[in-house]
């Protein structure tokens, strides 16, 4: 005969008494199935590791890039604002090719031609190097030569970051 409440069937263990007496038990993990389970976890987390570094090193370089961007694109409209007459005065040298003096100027603006507009303003803020985390670009003026690493000052014909990394494609940063 056969017993709802107790699982058998006369005298007999059901498969579902069996999983029954396995979830009552009361004496935890043992020793032996902790040890595997950390093993697991420890080479997963091994494997996950370089993973996270490649990830953190790619989303540097795409920082990187905009901010190089975004200040090459901020001088290019400087000097088309220059080559437009839309800027004027005393402000520009004939010695810079119509260049920006520094990167400050992008920031601060030029008094425009007509006086009653405001001031032209480039860039909102010199972007933080993502590689060095500060605001210290390398600088070329249109006279350096396109390889030199010192600033001969006068204008700011284009900028590069100072870090001495390698990108993941094995190019140097400073060449970007």
């Amino acid at each position: 005969m056969r017993s709802m409440a107790s699982g058998r069937v006369e005298g007999r263990t059901t498969p579902a008494n069996g999983v029954l007496r396995l979830l009552r038990r009361k004496g935890g993990y043992s020793f032996v199935e902790l040890l595997v389970v950390s093993t697991i976890l420890l080479i997963l987390a091994s494997a996950v590791a370089p993973l996270a570094r490649v990830t953190m090193q790619r989303q540097r370089e795409v920082e990187l890039r905009r901010a190089l961007r975004e200040m090459r694109t901020a001088i290019d409209r400087y000097k088309d604002a220059v080559d437009l007459g839309n800027i004027g005065g005393t402000q520009i040298d004939p010695d810079n090719q119509g260049y920006p003096p520094s990167l400050e100027t992008l920031v601060e603006g030029a008094d425009p031609v007509d006086e009653n507009a405001g001031r032209l303003r480039f860039l909102r803020r010199i972007p933080i190097d993502p590689m060095t985390q500060g605001t210290d670009w390398g600088l070329r003026s249109y006279q350096d030569d396109p390889d030199t690493t010192r600033w001969s000052g006068g204008n700011v014909y284009d900028v590069y970051t100072r870090s001495r990394g390698t990108a993941l494609d094995g190019t140097r940063y400073r060449d970007w």
